[in-house]
């Protein structure tokens, strides 16, 4: 700064110079692609340029400006903290300052604002939700997305500059199909949350069984000064939201492109070698087990074509022994394609052995959803079994 006020002065004593408009002829001739409207700019520019090796690159850091992000002030929410980490990992943001103020002259001179404003503009960078006319949702501005739930500001932002950030994140192309499927997937199972509960969206029509007050939401309103705090200072609190709402979506991202996105391959390799496993084509088998099989397999059900669908997986668990699992009818319930034989169900061990007449079994629960066998071929039976059974009796199972 003291280069620079140094440098002011001179300058005012150049303007008042005879030869200054002789210097300024000289200096476009010399940096031709430089504007000369100002004698400051272009003195100090070219200067730097011809006598200074390491000058140009200290000259524009100084020169830089600090984009600003504006948000609210006072009581902070997930949605705005969650948009905030967003944008600051973006490169023209990531080293932004986050204005909080509810100041309209403040935020008309920042570069983005979030979650304040009463104005929704993309174009000028407005992401505000919270006006009566605001309606939008995922799929009201990208009709190619099912999601109806009312965007908050993370969901707004996350829309137009999600791809950029989890290509920024994950060193993926932005048409890469697995990236496609990372941006789909951490807005149905994070963002769209903050989007419901910042707009008062219940998960449920009626009066809910009880309470959940351990979401990131709420988790964030919690580090708000107490009503009866003597300091009502909101920043140190935005500060440590700011950081627990980015640690927690950087977290989720690292599973799903580490963990969920492989098993992917995992669930189509066994699709495609069901009949392998059984010519009937309805089961499954997973060399090992803990994979995340449920999301994709209903997927791949579809892209495959796979015309008799698939009842039962089948998987070791952590002893080395083996489970049968059902194939759940969709996945937000508990009811099943085909459950295993309800005279198994509840019965352990050597009693279920008898039973059913297949060496090894150790239990079927008691909805069941799911049995357990000491090997993978009394495993193989049990499913075989309920699909004969089935067969002969069609309501026989269902659940």
């Amino acid at each position: 700064m003291l280069r620079l006020r140094s440098v002011a002065v001179n300058i005012s004593k150049l303007t008042s110079s005879p030869s200054t408009s002789k210097r300024v002829s000289t200096l476009r001739r010399l940096c031709p692609q430089t504007s000369c409207g100002s004698s400051l700019s272009v003195e100090v520019s070219c200067k730097q340029q011809r006598y200074m090796s390491s000058g140009p690159k200290r000259a524009r850091a100084e020169n830089m400006t600090v984009k600003k992000i504006g948000t609210h002030n006072g009581t902070f929410h997930c949605d705005e903290v969650l948009a905030c980490f967003f944008l600051r990992q973006l490169p023209e943001y990531s080293n932004a300052e986050i204005v909080r103020t509810r100041d309209s002259a403040v935020l008309a001179e920042c570069d983005i604002v979030v979650d304040v404003g009463g104005e929704f503009d993309p174009k000028r960078h407005r992401y505000d939700h919270h006006q009566r006319t605001f309606v939008e949702t995922f799929h009201s501005l990208c009709p190619q997305k099912p999601w109806v739930t009312k965007l908050s500001s993370a969901g707004l932002v996350y829309l137009h500059f999600g791809r950029r950030l989890l290509a920024q994140l994950t060193q993926k192309k932005e048409d890469d199909r697995q990236l496609e499927a990372l941006y789909d997937k951490l807005y149905e199972n994070f963002v769209e949350e903050v989007d419901a509960v910042d707009n008062g969206i219940s998960q449920c029509d009626g009066e809910a069984r009880y309470a959940v007050s351990t979401t990131l939401s709420a988790r964030v309103g919690h580090l708000n000064p107490r009503w009866n705090s003597k300091s009502q200072d909101t920043e140190e609190g935005f500060r440590k939201a700011l950081k627990m709402v980015g640690d927690e979506f950087l977290d989720r991202l690292d599973y799903y492109k580490t963990a969920w996105l492989p098993a992917r391959a995992v669930v189509e390799e066994a699709v495609k070698e069901r009949h392998q496993v059984d010519p009937s084509g309805e089961i499954v088998l997973f060399s090992q087990g803990g994979c995340p099989w449920k999301e994709h397999l209903f997927a791949l059900e579809k892209d495959l074509q796979v015309e008799t669908p698939i009842k039962f997986v089948l998987y070791p668990d952590q002893n080395g022994q083996w489970r049968v699992q059902c194939v759940p009818a969709g996945l937000n319930t508990f009811q099943n394609r085909l459950s295993l034989l309800e005279d198994w169900r509840g019965v352990r061990d050597e009693a279920l052995s008898e039973l059913s007449g297949i060496k090894g079994c150790i239990f079927v629960h008691a909805g069941g959803f799911i049995g357990g066998n000491k090997t993978q071929e009394g495993a193989l039976e049990m499913a075989r079994r309920t699909l004969q059974a089935a067969a002969q009796s069609p309501a026989n199972g269902n659940s």
